[in-house]
């Protein structure tokens, strides 16, 4: 595989419409054959294969068909979707495009974070601009039945809402909580009919597989993380900002591209990431190993990391939808040991039934943002012992 640096969707010149301009003309099926050649899973965080989620939706039966773009990016550390929907709107809605092409879908909707408002009108303008070039709307490039338009749907700055089933929920007008699955949305999703939902980053790669071919992009990256991916770099970094890197890079190449070799630790995957110390920093950014939607937060030594889990816990404790006991009431607990940790008052009996906690939120959890959410710190109390358990009582 290969391993050198080569712009994909930033830094680069990209042909508007190129892989539209391919497809259109044939069959459906080729569309989710080629994404499915290039090995591409969903870049949000989950790494769903994306061709067998197009070809769920294609098979499934309904009476209309939708492609969700998820938007909403509320990852803490999380900004890499907001430069493609600035610098590649028009990469992003050809994706879409491609994607109600490939499951028969004639309706497209953005779920767009609410705190990026600002970008509406930037989006709306990018779109009428696509329906004058006959790129979007009825009959498109002139194939009769081709008929695909796109909407923007504001969210209101809930970080559940994320998770594609409360996303769902909040398209429909309803509370943003996640579903009961199965069923799934590619069979039972928007009112009920076989939707996809998609990542920003996911939709605007697909749009260049279709254009340059699967084979082109599996050539990047390892045999089960295909290609390239933004990464958003923020924290105690001399360069940080949006990085894009085959998959697989090792944690310290990337420090040593962003000028923070001097890190004490890195959060691989924002808040409901896992934080790993200088031991593990040979470790590879990909599915099997690191996993990660995109942010990396660089940690560095004068960090105290019982407040870096104090905080984001804090944030899960003030995100949580309170649907499901773990989560509302998990998330609670760990962080008043968190406090008890820092006021030096945890024994270490309490501190083993806070580990237990965080796993059985783990397993329990109904939602990715409960499952995920003790990740942080059951992590650092591993990594960081030391620190941690330097001034607890030992009863």
């Amino acid at each position: 595989m290969s391993t050198k640096p080569q712009d994909i969707l930033l830094g680069v010149d990209v042909p508007i419409d190129a892989g539209l301009q391919r497809a259109a003309g044939g069959p459906t099926q080729a569309i989710i054959d080629e994404v499915r050649a290039s090995g591409l899973r969903g870049r949000g965080g989950a790494g769903f294969p994306t061709a067998t989620k197009w070809q769920l939706a294609k098979d499934a039966t309904g009476e209309a068909k939708f492609v969700v773009c998820n938007a909403d990016e509320g990852e803490p550390g999380t900004f890499k979707d907001r430069v493609l929907l600035t610098e590649r709107a028009d990469l992003v809605f050809e994706g879409m495009a491609l994607a109600g092409r490939a499951i028969g879908a004639s309706q497209g909707i953005v779920y767009l974070r609410g705190e990026y408002r600002y970008l509406r009108a930037h989006l709306e303008s990018v779109l009428s601009a696509r329906r004058d070039r006959r790129v979007l709307g009825t009959a498109i490039l002139g194939i009769p039945g081709f008929d695909f338009d796109i909407e923007i749907h504001m969210g209101a700055g809930a970080y559940v809402c994320g998770e594609e089933t409360a996303l769902i929920e909040s398209l429909e007008g309803h509370r943003g909580e996640p579903r009961n699955r199965p069923p799934f949305p590619v069979n039972t999703g928007f009112f009920g009919q076989p939707t996809i939902v998609n990542n920003v980053e996911t939709l605007a790669l697909a749009a260049r597989i279709v254009h340059r071919g699967g084979a082109w992009f599996a050539g990047f990256g390892t045999p089960a993380s295909r290609g390239y991916k933004l990464f958003s770099v923020s924290g105690d970094c001399e360069k940080p900002g949006v990085y894009e890197l085959p998959m697989g890079i090792k944690v310290m190449e990337l420090l040593e591209l962003v000028g923070g070799l001097h890190a004490k630790a890195v959060q691989v995957g924002g808040a409901s990431g896992r934080c790993i110390s200088r031991a593990e920093f040979d470790r590879s950014l990909c599915f099997e190993d690191l996993a990660t939607g995109g942010a990396i937060m660089v940690i560095g030594p004068g960090r105290d990391m019982l407040r870096v889990a104090k905080n984001f816990l804090e944030f899960f404790v003030e995100e949580s939808c309170g649907q499901c006991t773990p989560c509302r009431a998990g998330n609670v607990a760990l962080l008043e040991g968190i406090e008890l940790l820092i006021a030096g008052r945890c024994s270490m009996a309490h501190l083993h039934e806070l580990k237990s906690l965080g796993e059985t939120m783990r397993l329990t959890a109904k939602c990715g943002l409960g499952q995920s959410s003790p990740q942080a710190f059951l992590s650092i109390v591993e990594q960081f012992s030391d620190e941690v358990l330097g001034q607890q009582p030992r009863a």
